[in-house]
């Protein structure tokens, strides 16, 4: 089992666009961080790069999801989603 730090959500999180990098401040002095791609790929756990503390990240998948190209099928009929 993993042992968190703490649990965060990510609107309380900073973001960087230049990186598109979230930040939350860690008690070491650095700061935890997880990429906008790792949330896309599921990633919830934000680590600190100068400290073995790591935080949980919690926020709605579905907000990260890219549903361009996706088809759904209605009965043999597939219909673009954008």
């Amino acid at each position: 089992m993993t042992s968190f730090y703490d649990e965060v959500e990510i609107e309380d999180m900073d973001y960087d666009a230049e990186t598109q990098t979230y930040y939350y401040p860690c008690p070491c002095g650095d700061k935890f961080q997880i990429t906008e791609e790792e949330i896309k790929d599921g990633e919830e756990i934000a680590r600190c790069p100068s400290c073995s503390l790591i935080i949980r990240v919690i926020y709605d998948p579905e907000d990260y999801a890219d549903g361009a190209g996706d088809t759904i099928d209605f009965g043999g009929t597939a219909v673009a989603v954008a």
